[in-house]
């Protein structure tokens, strides 16, 4: 089979983030009111917001303030959340990689969370890493995609896209690419190799 895999990250590649309670309490407020504050602000934080911006936006929905050193530490500890890779999406990467597929990687995600991420040994499977903080557009925007298949120089129908989110999927076939809901990597195996 020729052609790109592109795999979303978060809930894909990676498990859902366990950091939400140890955010919470660096803010010192109850989870149950940190996590609807947490996803409010997180689309601007995906379209290029600052982390300063993002925190700052947070800290005032649950009703407490933050400073240059909270958001530094709101920030590590948030990526730090969601770095645990799933393990057999990890095999699956691994896999794909020796057999020679060209891979790459479309994620809703800050910027800060693509430097943390860049650095870390899983992304020398991936020939681009496009995340939305980076490049001021986030899925489910037609825009992205396009970006998407600039950057990899080819036509959207070369591309096999993986995502956790429906509309996001149905995005990505709107603009020509192939696009599946996540499966979970036993299926993709089956599906890729």
């Amino acid at each position: 089979m020729t052609g790109w895999v592109v795999f979303d990250y978060g809930e894909v590649l990676c498990r859902r983030t366990t950091a939400l309670p140890e955010l919470a309490g660096r803010l010192d407020v109850p989870p149950a009111t940190f996590e609807p504050a947490y996803w409010a602000h997180r689309d601007p934080y995906d379209r290029g917001a600052s982390d300063v911006a993002y925190w700052q936006a947070v800290a005032d929905t649950v009703d407490t303030a933050v400073d240059v050193q909270a958001v530094h530490e709101l920030t590590a500890i948030d990526a730090r959340g969601w770095s645990q890779l799933d393990p057999d999406a990890e095999r699956l990467v691994e896999a794909l990689a020796e057999s020679g597929r060209r891979l790459a990687v479309l994620s809703n995600a800050p910027a800060s969370f693509a430097r943390h991420a860049e650095q870390q040994p899983w992304t020398r499977h991936f020939e681009q890493l496009i995340f939305s903080g980076d490049v001021g557009m986030a899925k489910p925007d037609a825009e992205i995609y396009r970006l998407l298949v600039q950057r990899l120089g080819c036509a959207p129908g070369d591309c096999l896209f993986f995502d956790d989110r429906r509309r996001n999927v149905d995005a990505a076939r709107m603009a020509g690419l192939r696009a599946e809901v996540w499966p979970g990597a036993e299926i993709a195996k089956s599906m890729l190799l």
